[in-house]
């Protein structure tokens, strides 16, 4: 199973960007997406940013995996 996390780029240096994945910052490769800016949200698979997302697109998907976070707790 594979898992792909959305995270916000906070810096653009090169290929690669500093992204905030909730307050936990990771370098990631943005070589495989064409004009990634700061403030994207991006979904990142394996230390590549994969897709980019809409902020709203961002916002449900970070809500989602809290809520499964949450239910996590519960076991």
């Amino acid at each position: 199973m594979c898992l792909a996390i959305p995270g916000k780029i906070i810096k653009v240096e090169g290929d690669y960007a500093k992204v905030d994945f909730g307050g936990v910052t990771r370098r990631v490769g943005i070589s495989l997406l064409e004009n990634v800016t700061e403030n994207d949200y991006v979904i990142v698979h394996a230390g590549y940013a994969i897709e980019v997302l809409n902020e709203e697109e961002a916002e449900e998907r970070l809500k989602l995996f809290q809520e499964l976070a949450e239910s996590l707790d519960d076991i």
